[in-house]
Formats: structure tokens, sequence, C-alpha cells
């Protein structure tokens, strides 16, 4: 697995000398975009144009061909994992992601069974070695998945949830059940990781949406713990490269410390913490990813361009830091305002990296 001719992202997740700050952004590939809404229209639904690994193709590519982006994230949903194992995925407009067959019933929850990642989800390991063939060798790949907690708030609610209701029930009434849910998911999630790794994924990140609405211990006991778990049992190196890791858990800046022991590389922020003051916390353990408020790139190209740059001068000199949104970047935003947005990080932070010029 050779290296991309630019591997600053890789560099910098691994805390090594890099020229500038590399930056991708969450969702990267998705409605903003004029031409991936041509593409998901003629792939007929969201499911299909996951399930099509010329299309995935094609629209992990868009944002590369506009954008001087530093890497690229396959084009997929983190509930593939949930639909492989038999709960029915499908999308309803105005709603988001549904499940037919949500885990409400005893039996259904012991019946749970890890999918063979080259069975149900052959589809994504063929994207994953189609991207990085079209990608040849231009920028790296990046592999992703759920958190076992994240899937399983879909899998018990049926869909997304304001409150969480029937989720947190299970964690206080019956945690054992929980707790299976968690362990089969987390063995599943590893299979899948990896399988993306074997496929030609050259990091991984696992997206914690939903930990940040737990209880502190239990955010210890029902997220972290599993992704912990997830994280003992990834492949770490492929063709004597390392595959890097980021743990991303929006409104997890609490356990900012927690997070960074985990056994992870980088670990990603919402927008609601500075990131000098996280880098003050944990920077010397790991990279750190983030964390522009998405919103912002709503206001003009100029605003853009300041308030990025604050974030730059937030984490301030030297390495390790991987710029990003604080979560993903909104349908509704020009993608005029993401040009100045890249050129902003990528002119201002060279400052920073003087002695690696």
């Amino acid at each position: 697995m050779a290296r991309p001719k630019n591997d600053t992202f890789l560099r910098a997740l691994m805390r090594q000398p890099v020229e500038y700050t590399p930056l991708w952004l969450m969702r990267q590939a998705g409605r903003y975009l004029p031409e991936y809404c041509e593409t998901r229209k003629r792939a007929g639904s969201f499911l299909q144009l996951c399930k099509n690994k010329d299309l995935a193709t094609e629209v992990t590519l868009q944002p590369l061909a506009r954008y001087d982006l530093d890497a690229a994230i396959l084009f997929s949903d983190i509930l593939t994992v949930p639909d492989a194992m038999g709960l029915g995925l499908y999308f309803s407009e105005g709603e988001g992601p549904r499940f037919e067959r949500p885990l409400r019933e005893e039996w259904a929850i012991r019946d749970l069974a890890v999918p063979d990642p080259y069975g149900p989800l052959r589809y994504v390991m063929d994207a994953v070695s189609e991207i990085r063939r079209a990608l040849d060798g231009s920028v790296p790949l990046i592999g992703f998945t759920g958190s076992p907690f994240t899937l399983a708030c879909y899998m018990v609610e049926g869909g997304s949830s304001d409150d969480y209701r029937r989720v947190k029930t299970m964690l206080y009434e019956r945690p054992d059940l929980l707790h299976h849910i968690l362990n089969v998911t987390a063995q599943s999630v590893v299979a899948y990781l990896n399988a993306q790794i074997e496929s030609g994924a050259q990091a991984v990140m696992i997206f914690d949406s939903w930990g940040g609405v737990l209880a502190h211990d239990a955010y210890q006991e029902f997220s972290l713990a599993y992704i912990r778990q997830i994280l003992d049992g990834l492949i770490r190196e492929k063709d004597g490269e390392k595959i890097p890791a980021i743990v991303f858990t929006k409104g997890g800046g609490l356990w900012l410390e927690s997070i960074a022991d985990s056994g992870c590389d980088a670990v990603g922020l919402d927008w609601t913490v500075d990131i000098g003051s996280a880098r003050a916390r944990v920077g010397h353990k790991v990279a750190l990813q983030g964390n522009l408020d998405p919103s912002i790139l709503f206001a003009s190209p100029e605003v853009v361009a300041r308030e990025a740059k604050k974030v730059v001068d937030s984490y301030g000199h030297g390495t390790g830091h991987v710029f990003n949104l604080g979560h993903g970047i909104s349908q509704y935003t020009s993608p005029e305002v993401v040009t100045a947005l890249v050129k902003a990080v990528h002119e201002h932070s060279r400052q920073y990296h003087q002695a690696a010029a």
C-alpha cells in the first residue's frame, strides 16, 4: 500500500512534520454540490447510489475535482451495518433513515448476528477498491463506520430521535440487552472496518454521532468502552504503512482526555470546543481534527476565511492538526464558499509549519 503523492493528511494524523494544515470536510460529497444531486438523481435513490460502486466512486471524487482537499472519504452511510444485520434500512422523504424491523423484542436482540463484510456488505468493499483505483495515489482514502452506541440508537429507536427514549430506557432498565446489542455491533464494526482496510482504506474514522447525549458514566460504559473494543481489534498497519484511526464524538468535549486514551490516533472535535484548549489538554497524545462551525459557511467568503484562520491560529505552531468542520457540511452551503475555506486554511497555516518546509 504505497503512500499517496499528497500524504499530508496521514502525516498530520501521525503528528509528523507537514508543510501546511491538511483539510477535508465531513460529508464533503453531498447535496451542497449540484453534481452530486445530478448523480443521485441518476441513481434513483440514496441507497442505490451507495450500492453502485461506479456511482459511489463518482460522487466520492466530485469534491476532489472541485477543491484542493487532502483526503477522500468513502461515500456510504453509517447504517449499512445494521441493514446487513437484517433490520431493513429505508429512507423516507423528509424523515431520514428508518428501519423496518427495529430492535424492540428480546428474541430479536438475542438473534442479532455479525454480518459477513464480504457478504451483504460486499458492495462497500467493491466501492473502496474502485475508489482507490480511481484516486490513483493522489490523496488518501478514509473508511468509516458509526460507533456501536450511535448505531444502537437507530436500531432501537427505528430512526432518528429527539429524546432517545427507547434506547435510554433500555440502557437503565435492561442494560444486559443493550450491552448485547453493543457487543455484537462492535464485533461487526471491527470486521467491517478491517475489510475496508484490506480493500484499500488508508485511515478509518468512527462517527459517535450520538454519544454526546449520554450521562457521564453512561458514556464511559455504553459508548467509549465499545469504541476501545473496536480500536483494539483493528488492523493498524498494512503493507508497512500505519492505518491511523480517528474517533469523533459529537458533544464529547467533556471527555477529551478519555477519548485520547482510547487507543485512537486522532480525536475529532465539534465546534463547541476551543481547539487550542483541547490541544493543551490532550495534544501531546493524539492529533486533533476540526472544528469550524458548519453554520459559518452560510456567511460570506470573507467571513468564512476569517473564522477558519481563527481555528488555525488557536491550534498554533506544529503538526497534529487536520482542519475540518465540527460536523457535516450542510446541504444549504454555497459551493463557492468552500473554495475560500480551502484556500484560507492552506495559505494561512503555512506560517505555523515553517520548520517542515
